[in-house]
């Protein structure tokens, strides 16, 4: 059974910086299609705000956080980080991690709470 467990969310004041991490269990790396961020603020829609492939290492961004934020893995421990930086109060949101096998099967992890203050 695979599962997904965030951390490092939490409350930063607007201009900090925050590490997410995604830890993946029950799954390898080589069983890893992509691993995904994404975040949802209260009354939007879940965005997508960065991805990684674990076949090519590819990382893709949502334009809003391109040069702020970072997509990082570690193989080793199929665990997921994203680095955020230059942190805005737009940038509150429930954010969640998504693995998605190379089989099709896709999994979130519950979620982590970020609030960025003005």
């Amino acid at each position: 059974q695979v599962q997904l467990v965030e951390s490092g969310g939490g409350f930063v004041q607007a201009g900090g910086s925050l590490r997410l991490s995604c830890a993946a269990s029950g799954s390898t790396s080589s069983t890893i299609n992509y691993i995904g961020w994404y975040r949802q603020a209260p009354g939007k829609q879940r965005e997508l705000v960065a991805t990684i492939s674990f076949i090519r290492g590819t990382t893709n961004y949502a334009d809003s956080v391109k040069g702020r934020f970072t997509i990082s893995r570690d193989n080793a421990k199929t665990t997921t980080y994203l680095q955020m930086n230059s942190l805005k109060p737009e940038d509150t949101a429930v954010y969640s991690c998504k693995l998605s096998a190379l089989w099709g099967a896709e999994y979130w992890g519950q979620g982590t709470q970020v609030t960025v203050s003005s």
